[in-house]
């Protein structure tokens, strides 16, 4: 196993539109706000990342044409609990856009770590919590105060207020795992801005879980096992991609990628090599939202449900990635550079893993009329990235096949978020004794702004329906496929059906194939359920994409975020029931599919003290885009890899 390294930025100029932001360039966002006035010593930097030109720009591009530098910018005044949303030129040097947040009607920027590390000191100066913490015999100063985004409920004294809600959980010493130590029955509700608390809740005390939860502490501890022998991974000439900066090319494939602490990994311009032509798929996919709702209804966590991206900016946590665990074979890793609070730039070492997969048989044929013997092994180029936010750890992994198609797999794993358990409990299970996890969903929406062969696309739904016996069908056995063209906007919010196996077809009606079919590509979702809340409840409002497993709207360039651009604290409705408001013609338009996806977690014994890797996703193929099967030119395995009697 080897691994080589590279940072995603340069200090040298950007040699490309996409090219994420510099460390010398987020300095020089700080250095442009600074001197408009804007800093001051209580302002903090939510987030900053590059602002991307105009789909247009990067289209029209070509090496040596002037590149202008814009960065996004959400900052935070903690004194007064102001936000300010920004858009600068680097190339300028100065502020060309400027919007101050409305609390009421905006929300509220998202959640600082710095605003965070404030809260366990706030509380150990409120009596109401620390006659809490008193009742149920334990010592304040050993409660990890966990604060979560509050949500919107439209609870009066919050109103226009920077709010967090704040479980306990108890850690005995410093080798002790809290997260098996909640504290039921009492919330905390912190004004972040004020620095105090509003109110504690203490409306319940259920039995206090003490068994450890570090997975190699008793009970849990068991021998490590010696039956399991290595597996190497080697690739003796290296491996079959190449890099240019942020482009990356194998096989047929090439794309940009890019890093920002909101979406995390972003795919750029991917296309496929069809002989001498570069034939266009996905011009930029992302995981552009996710969320968390919990179904447990009690006074102290009705509230739970957030938004790992919109309000946290989870790519900030990424991992640092390590050889041989985290990834294994023939890897180059990719540093980001990332704004932290103060706008300095912070680089997140090995953030981005890339490697070749081998993927088992891709096509076999032993024939019993011309001797034909051939197989051929399939293989996927992979690129991810890993995060921990909080208790959960998740990965996102994007693969791309010698056969044509995508694939988006999210590995859920970490500790799961327990609370207290008394029987019977119709919304957790028991995982251990006393100890309980709320049954929960894990969303995400997937963005995929389409370019099948060019930026003119059609949806077309695609249901596989029985025909009726009659003399087309005299046997009754007949089936065929039935396709449903999405015209509009408000018409195709549509819901996956597996027992139709519905697929939805991107299709390019100007292209055609060899046998005068038009190209296209098919998502094939999972079918998983959507938001399971009640379709009057905030989290519904708030995250209204989640209620559909598919919406398609006209490009626009300012339409990013499926929740809406601020999600902290917003009441609901912005986003996508914002965006197909207008019903906008969709029909052989530049399109964006926002999928969602994801899982509905019934916690099992089996998922703790630490959770085995849970797995939740999406393809995408291609259907009449190639004249045959892409895969023809794979070579045959090398003889020595064969076994031969």
């Amino acid at each position: 196993m080897t691994a080589t390294i590279e940072s995603v930025q340069k200090t040298v100029a950007p040699d490309h539109p996409l090219t994420p932001l510099s460390a010398d360039e987020i300095r020089a966002v700080r250095r442009i706000i600074d001197e408009n006035g804007l800093l001051g010593e209580s302002g903090r930097f939510v987030y900053a990342a590059l602002e991307e030109p105009h789909k247009n720009v990067v289209l029209s591009f070509t090496p040596g044409d002037p590149i202008e530098r814009r960065a996004r910018v959400i900052m935070l005044d903690r004194d007064s609990g102001q936000g300010t949303d920004l858009i600068v030129s680097i190339t300028e040097g100065q502020i060309v856009y400027r919007h101050d947040v409305d609390p009421v009607t905006d929300g509220q920027v998202p959640v600082l770590d710095e605003e965070f590390g404030d809260v366990e000191a706030i509380l150990l100066q409120c009596d109401e919590w620390l006659a809490a913490m008193r009742k149920r015999g334990l010592e304040p100063e050993k409660v990890r105060a966990l604060p979560l985004s509050a949500g919107a409920f439209g609870h009066e004294d919050e109103v226009g207020k920077r709010v967090a809600r704040v479980l306990g959980f108890y850690q005995f010493d410093e080798a002790d795992l809290p997260w098996g130590h909640p504290i039921d029955g009492v919330v905390a509700h912190i004004d972040l801005t004020a620095k105090s608390v509003m109110s504690v809740v203490d409306h319940d005390e259920l039995p206090f879980p003490s068994e450890r939860a570090e997975w190699d502490a008793e009970p849990h501890a068991t021998p490590t096992r010696t039956d399991l022998k290595p597996i190497e991974i080697t690739q003796p000439e290296g491996p079959s991609f190449t890099v240019d900066g942020n482009k990356i090319t194998w096989a047929d494939w090439s794309f940009r990628f890019g890093f920002d602490v909101r979406e995390g990994l972003t795919l750029h311009q991917l296309s496929l090599k069809d002989g001498d032509t570069e034939r266009p798929v996905i011009y930029r996919a992302s995981i552009a939202e996710m969320v968390v709702p919990y179904a447990h209804p009690s006074p102290s966590r009705y509230w739970i449900n957030y938004f790992d991206q919109g309000e946290y900016m989870f790519a900030r946590y990424t991992n640092s990635l390590e050889l041989g665990c985290d990834c294994l074979g023939e890897i180059k890793y990719f540093d980001a550079t990332i704004a932290d609070e103060h706008c300095e730039p912070r680089v997140i070492k090995n953030a981005i893993c890339l490697h070749e997969e081998d993927y088992g048989v891709l096509w076999k044929h032993v024939d019993m009329f011309n001797g034909m013997s051939e197989v051929r092994r399939s293989r996927r180029l992979v690129i991810s990235f890993f995060l921990t936010i909080g208790n959960y750890d998740y990965g996102f992994y994007w693969y791309l096949y010698l056969d044509g198609t995508i694939e988006m797999e999210v590995k859920a794993t970490g500790v799961v978020f327990a609370s207290g358990y008394r029987a019977p409990d119709q919304f957790a299970s028991e995982l251990a004794p006393g100890l309980g996890a709320p049954y929960h969903q894990h969303l995400f929406s997937a963005r995929l702004d389409m370019a099948v062969d060019g930026h003119a696309n059609t949806v077309e739904e695609v249901d596989a329906v029985a025909a009726p016996m009659g003399p087309d069908n005299p046997w009754g056995n007949g089936f065929t496929q039935q396709k449903t063209k999405l015209t509009h906007e408000l018409g195709a919010m549509r819901t996956a059906d597996n027992l139709k196996a519905r697929v939805w077809h991107i299709v390019n009606p100007n292209k055609q194939n060899r046998l005068g079919q038009n190209v296209s590509y098919a998502l094939y979702p999972e079918g998983q359920p959507t938001l399971l809340a009640d379709p009057s409840s905030s989290v519904a409002a708030r995250a209204a994409f989640t209620t559909k497993h598919l919406w398609v709207t006209k490009y626009d360039a300012a339409q990013r975020y499926p929740a809406g651009h601020l999600v902290n604290q917003h009441p609901g409705g912005d986003g996508l029931p914002a965006f197909v408001a207008g019903d906008r013609n969709i029909e052989n338009e530049d399109i964006v599919l926002w999928h969602t996806f994801g899982l509905t977690h019934f916690p099992r014994p089996e998922d703790w003290p630490v959770m085995p890797v849970d797995y939740a996703g999406f393809k995408l193929k291609p259907v009449s885009f190639f004249d045959r099967n892409p895969a023809l030119n794979v070579p045959a395995a090398p003889k020595s890899h064969c076994c031969e009697d």
